[in-house]
Formats: C-alpha cells, structure tokens, sequence
C-alpha cells in the first residue's frame, strides 16, 4: 500500500447534498485564486527587484564607477551570498540592464503607451497597485515571467513592438515557446492588417479589437493541395485540419459549421464558413477564395453579412462580420469596393500552402486494385441481369 496516498475516513453524521457541494466547490475556486494571485505577487516582486537592479547599473554608471568587470563582480557577491538562489549569473544581469535600458531610453514614449493600456491584472481584473510600488515599473509587467521578457527585448526593435507582446502573452497566458513562435511569425506586424471598414461600420472599442483579431496574410503552411484547386478542395482541407485553422485565425474564435444553410426568399444560400467570436459577442461569416480579390466578392460577402444579422444574429449580440479570405488582394481594388458598403467586413490573403506532387494526386497501387475489385464486380452483377432477363 502506498504510503503516501491520501487515507479514506468515513465521517458519521454528515449529509452531502447538491448545496453543499456547491459550497465545496467555490471553496476550491477561491483557494485556485488565492494560488495564482499568490505567483503574481511572487513574480512581481522578483521582476520589481530585475527592474530595480537594472537600473541602479544604469543610474549609478557602475562600468565607470567600479571598472568594466564590475557585473561580473556583482553577480559573484549574489551567488555567494545566496547559493540557493538561480538568477544572479553575469549573463543575467546583464539582461537586466538591457531590460531596463531598452524601456528607459524611451521613457516618455513608454509613459503615453502604458497610459492608453488599462492598468488591471488580466485574470482578476483588480488594480495591481497593491503589488507593485515602484511608479517606474509598469504595473502590467508582472503578469509575465521574467524569461518572457528577456525574449521580448532580445527580438524586439521598438517599444510599441515590446508592449504588444507583453500585453498579449498576459492576456492569452502564451508559453515561452508560444511567444518565440509569435515574434518569429512576427505577428506584431502580421496580425491586425486586414484591409478593412471596421473603424467606419463599427462603434469602439469593437472596431479596435475586430480589427486586432484579423491579420494582414494568414499561414496556410499546415495543408496541401493539388495545382489548380478549387475553393471546395481549400474548405474541405481546412475543415480536415480545424485545430491548426482555429489557432490561426486566433483566440476567440468558436467554429459554427461549413456550408452554413440560409434560407433567403426561399432560396438556400450556403456560408462558406461560419464562426462566432466569444470576445466580439457576434457572428464573423468567412468567404473563402482560391483566386485573388474581386470587386464582386464584396458585394456577395455584404448580402451574407445582412443575411446572417436579419436571420440569425439576437437582438443581444453584435452586428455581424464578415472576412473575405482570398489568394491576393490590391489595396486599392479593395477601398473601391467597399465604398457604399454599410456592413462591417474585412479582407485578408493566405500563403504558404503546399502544393502536392504530380505522384501523390496519383492513386496508389492499392487503391487501383480496389477500383478493379469494384469494376469487375459491377460487371458481374450486369452479366447476371442480363442472363436472368434472357
């Protein structure tokens, strides 16, 4: 018997209804949120000490001071002192002073962006103020761990570029590999860059996060196609391969169905793509493209949109969007089109998709065997009808 699993005790006199139950378990909720609002507060504590201890190598001019050695000097009377303690490499502090350089030397530029940020925790929505008491440090920078911002400053060339990663990985809880794989995606640039009418058809702040959830060309590296295909050969794979697609298309998106039916003046009219997005609180109809953009894709995308608003969206639930997603688009084709346009809609391209070998569109050996097989036994049932008619 193992020794360290928990004992089983029977207590008398307890009566385990559905009330208590639910007192059990708001019980277990409050001690989860006590945990995490316990490795915050860890974490802002030590990336409070990061910060500060960037700084005083900044502003003491320590190099000068105390010779060129003198990080390496510190990072040994830190070791010494505290031999429990990772951290205190020479390597690492000189992160810390790169860390609190790269926000420094552009501070007043830091000071307008955090204002426009909301300064909250993310995951409780409480002011952080309680935690962090250096009115340099932004209070925001504590949502995510140190090595993240170390991979922030060592990828990033601007400020704005740093702080939307850092926002991003606290919102959507990205792992450190997650976050490497963004910047080298370099989504700061990639994503929000749909062509759009959002800022015109749609009130703020939605315009502003519609526009932040579409991207400018999508990755469709993760499916394959033969030369040539059609539209229907491009849903079918994406459809095969919805994990990939939905982490593409980003956080939020809630998949609906393919070929969505609509039923206007009695005619059946099919969405290619149907999705909803949970933060938006609305519908986003998705038109699929294997050809670049044309001005007529637009209107058809609007009368979807309409459609989809009169017919399905609730009176609760924001106005609908729509997003064309073709193999190209021009710029200004796109502008044109959506003049006298009054939905809300965006169009982006794809690229990267792979396309097949000659030999893999061929079947297999296998397969053709199995066509014989199906062919000869056709023929076989033909040949019995004819004799029993004879």
């Amino acid at each position: 018997m193992d020794k360290d699993a928990p004992k089983v005790v029977k207590i008398r006199n307890v009566k385990i209804d559905e009330e208590y139950i639910q007192w059990l378990n708001e019980i277990k909720t409050r001690y989860r949120n006590a945990q995490i609002k316990a490795a915050v507060k860890v974490n802002a504590e030590q990336l409070l000490f990061n910060w500060q201890l960037g700084r005083d190598l900044v502003m003491r001019k320590a190099e000068e001071k105390w010779g060129s050695g003198i990080v390496e000097q510190v990072s040994l009377d830190l070791q010494a002192a505290f031999p429990e303690c990772r951290g205190f490499s020479a390597s690492n502090l000189w992160r810390m002073k790169q860390w609190y350089l790269f926000y420094d030397q552009g501070s007043q530029k830091l000071a307008q962006l955090v204002g426009e940020l909301q300064r909250f925790d993310i995951q409780t929505n409480k002011k952080m103020s309680q935690v962090v008491e250096d009115n340099s440090f932004p209070d925001f920078f504590a949502l995510v761990p140190w090595g993240h911002h170390a991979e922030i400053i060592a990828k990033c060339k601007t400020i704005e570029e740093a702080l939307f990663y850092v926002v991003h990985a606290a919102s959507e809880g990205w792992s450190r590999k997650s976050l490497m794989n963004c910047i080298k995606a370099d989504y700061y640039h990639t994503s929000g860059g749909a062509i759009t009418n959002f800022s015109e058809k749609l009130p703020a702040p939605q315009s502003g996060l519609a526009q932040a959830i579409t991207k400018d060309t999508y990755d469709f590296g993760f499916i394959s196609l033969p030369k040539g295909y059609e539209e229907e050969e491009l849903e079918t794979e994406l459809e095969k391969h919805l994990t990939r697609f939905l982490l593409e298309l980003g956080s939020g998106f809630a998949y609906l169905g393919r070929q969505k039916q609509i039923i206007v003046s009695g005619k059946t009219r099919k969405l290619d793509m149907l999705f909803f997005h949970i933060p938006l609180n609305c519908y986003i109809v998705v038109e699929l493209k294997a050809v670049p953009f044309q001005p007529e894709f637009a209107g058809k995308l609007n009368f979807y949109v309409n459609a989809v608003d009169d017919l399905i969206k609730t009176p609760s639930q924001n106005p609908t969007i729509g997003l064309l997603i073709c193999s190209n688009k021009d710029e200004t084709e796109v502008q044109y089109a959506f003049k006298g346009v009054q939905t809300p809609m965006g169009v982006a391209s794809y690229d990267n998709i792979q396309i097949k070998k000659i030999q893999e569109q061929l079947p297999t050996i296998e397969e053709l065997k199995s066509r014989i097989r199906l062919l000869e036994e056709e023929l076989n049932k033909g040949k019995k009808k004819t004799t029993t008619v004879c």
